[in-house]
């Protein structure tokens, strides 16, 4: 297994994709980062002012684009080889696909880690700089911008699994890539908004709630709070991602994984 996952890695290492990616999520997470740091404490932009800690905070934890473009990067890694039919010569090498399949998204968590770590650290820098430029102290703690960083290297991990999960299912690259933007744009701003006692429990927001999101705070989310209703739990929130992608892939080694490559 160990040999099956440094190969992975060693495939995620060499392809432009998944650096093409990573400069993606740094400059999505710095623009928007910018974008939250200006609206701060300006009229009724609903972000209160940098130096106070929500609206330091709504800086400092614009990571969840480089969680999305972790599942992005995880279903590119499940899909790819049927894309470009190398996966018949990866199954001959090692004929357990659901090996294959748990070597593919141990790598893709490794790499995940590092686009949350990315987010983190550019989205802190922005924010910390920002504030630091309007005097005073920091109305958030080194403690608390770890912690939070800390979170967003999870939750990228975790849904860099999941994409993997997501992409072994569906097999087709371009249907699963969709799938993946139209679930965090569309689908869990809607379930979201209609029902917030789900929000929570809704894999996405859980995952940018590790990080220190506010709930509807994410990359695109309909709204920057949620009365009344809180994130999960640190551990909750990672088990219910995990708990997710186990049960994704495991649906897909019993059906799409054995099915003929054609």
């Amino acid at each position: 297994m160990t040999r099956l996952i440094r190969t992975e890695l060693l495939k995620l290492s060499t392809i432009r994709m998944t650096w093409g990616l990573l400069a993606v999520a740094a400059a999505l997470s710095a623009l928007f980062a910018s974008l939250e740091a200006s609206r701060a404490g300006n009229g009724n932009s609903g972000v209160p002012p940098i130096t106070t800690a929500t609206g330091l905070l709504t800086v400092t934890t614009v990571t969840g684009f480089g969680m999305l473009l972790a599942a992005v990067l995880g279903v590119i890694s499940a899909t790819g080889e049927f894309r470009h039919g190398s996966a018949t010569l990866t199954y001959l090498a090692t004929p357990s696909r659901v090996r294959v399949l748990w070597a593919k998204a141990a790598a893709v968590a490794c790499f995940g880690a590092g686009f949350g770590l990315v987010a983190a650290l550019v989205s802190a820098g922005i924010g910390v700089g920002v504030a630091a430029g309007h005097g005073g102290p920091l109305a958030l703690g080194t403690g608390t911008l770890i912690g939070h960083a800390a979170g967003a290297v999870l939750g990228g991990a975790l849904l860099g699994a999941l994409g993997v999960a997501v992409g072994s299912l569906i097999r087709s690259q371009l249907a699963a890539i969709i799938g993946v933007f139209v679930w965090a744009v569309v689908v869990e701003s809607l379930i979201g908004g209609l029902f917030t006692a789900v929000r929570p429990y809704l894999p996405y927001t859980a995952a940018t709630s590790l990080a220190g999101t506010q709930l509807g705070g994410a990359a695109f989310a309909a709204a920057h709070d949620v009365a009344g209703r809180g994130p999960l739990p640190f551990a909750a929130a990672a088990a219910l991602i995990a708990g997710i992608t186990a049960a994704v892939a495991l649906i897909a080694a019993r059906t799409s994984v054995r099915r003929d490559i054609t």
